[in-house]
């Protein structure tokens, strides 16, 4: 299954910033089994000095770039799976600044964090393999707007390379 077969109604065009950073013929669980390698890949080469650097007052550390975006596979794919069960229930956003404080990310190792993301991804990859065609084109309810089950985790996809591209960009 590739994105290319989705509908733009079946996601809030906000995520389609996201979407649109892979390539459209990316097979989805492909997607998450390529992506794991390329995230450790990257977040092992950055240098230990690098971890706790701020671009700007205000604005998260690397550490804390990758416990959000381990936060936000952990949502999206809770998404991804509610909506394929048929769930009808309109889920929550979720305000992704409120959840770095308690997330101690500042504190945690970079390999904690890996082990983390890994654990999480590997989480993610068995759920979708679990999961049948028919049930990744649920259509289900994010904050009141249509999103399908497969735009859930392929948001996830893009997710992840835009905030390696904010921290090549930004950061090293």
């Amino acid at each position: 299954m590739t994105h290319k077969e989705m509908n733009e109604s079946e996601h809030d065009p906000y995520y389609g910033r996201y979407i649109s950073k892979i390539d459209e013929n990316l097979d989805l669980l492909e997607g998450f089994v390529n992506g794991q390698i390329d995230m450790i890949e990257f977040y092992s080469s950055i240098p230990e000095e690098k971890w706790l650097y701020r671009y700007d007052e205000g604005k998260w550390n690397i550490k804390e770039v990758l416990q959000h975006v381990i936060d936000t596979e952990r949502i999206f794919m809770y998404r991804c799976f509610r909506i394929s069960r048929g769930d009808k229930t309109s889920l929550a956003n979720f305000d992704q600044d409120i959840y770095i404080d308690p997330s101690q990310a500042t504190f945690k190792s970079p390999d904690q964090l890996l082990k983390e993301f890994n654990h999480t991804r590997n989480h993610s990859i068995n759920m979708l393999e679990s999961l049948r065609e028919i049930d990744l084109k649920q259509i289900g309810k994010v904050t009141g707007i249509d999103m399908s089950s497969r735009a859930a985790a392929f948001t996830v996809i893009g997710h992840n390379v835009w905030h390696m591209d904010v921290t090549k960009e930004r950061y090293l």
